[in-house]
């Protein structure tokens, strides 16, 4: 459900969101979500003073009290 989340609205921040991929890293303490996009999606998904990023992290601070989990969002860039 986060994943699917969180892939969505990325989509939707991006000026390519059919180059947008998200991934989730379980670790023992949490699991890491990283976003994958273009060079030029990545300040676009981050935001001013990373208030998407942190738009991101609020809704999905529901699923973590309902899943019992924690969760860590990384955005990288890459080059194709």
């Amino acid at each position: 459900m986060v994943v699917e989340f969180v892939t969505e609205f990325a989509k939707l921040l991006s000026f390519e969101p059919e180059n947008v991929k998200v991934e989730i890293v379980p670790k023992e303490e949490y699991d890491e979500i990283i976003i994958f996009a273009k060079k030029a999606d990545v300040g676009r998904i981050i935001g001013k003073e990373g208030s998407m990023v942190k738009a991101i992290k609020t809704v999905i601070s529901g699923c973590r009290a309902k899943e019992n989990k924690n969760y860590k969002i990384t955005v990288k860039a890459y080059e194709e």
